[in-house]
């Protein structure tokens, strides 16, 4: 499977590091690319930077050049992880004026999975309305909400009850949270 992770600039960075963790470059082919202001962000929220696998292609933002700037060679699907509300907006309204955003439109258009992460709270009308649209094209709203029934221990585990959402939805199988259980009597 052709993955594209994208990340932006919302707070979160995180969740992003775990999903790239756990996509193996050797099983999908990963690509990655960040907006202008996911480098800060990173900058700030993961001290070490930004780990990346032997494997995971990184591609510029402004190069439309990238495989997957083209319907003729869309991803399988897309991820983008952390998601801002403005580039939520920009996708939801048609606007493709890096690779990021025409990635994204790719997707829609070709009918590949598109998984928007958006971490915001709390949400305008606008942002509500932005999701309306871009679930009606096709989209997956899978919002960073991790789940708590567990017991988490730590930040990770945390952050990976949202990432095992992320890869449940891409269909790669994974065993970073718990599953909810039938009570025991």
């Amino acid at each position: 499977m052709k993955i594209l992770v994208a990340i932006t600039g919302a707070t979160g960075a995180l969740y992003a590091q775990r999903l790239l963790d756990n996509l193996d470059p050797q099983l999908h082919e990963v690509h990655l690319v960040l907006s202008n202001y996911a480098h800060q962000v990173i900058g700030v929220e993961l001290p070490d930077g930004l780990r990346l696998r032997e494997g995971v292609c990184q591609h510029s933002l402004k190069s439309m050049n990238a495989p997957f700037a083209s319907g003729s060679n869309p991803p399988d699907a897309m991820v983008i992880i952390p998601c801002t509300m403005g580039t939520l907006g920009r996708i939801a309204h048609g606007y493709s004026e890096d690779v990021l955003l025409r990635a994204a439109d790719v997707c829609l258009k070709e009918k590949r999975k598109l998984i928007l992460v958006p971490r915001e709270t709390p949400l305008s009308l606008i942002h509500v309305k932005n999701f309306e649209l871009l679930l009606l094209a096709g989209a997956t709203i899978l919002p960073a909400n991790p789940s708590y029934y567990a017991g988490p221990a730590s930040i990770i585990d945390v952050v990976d009850s949202v990432v095992s959402r992320v890869l449940d939805h891409l269909g790669i199988p994974n065993q970073l949270a718990p599953r909810w259980q039938e009570e025991l009597e």
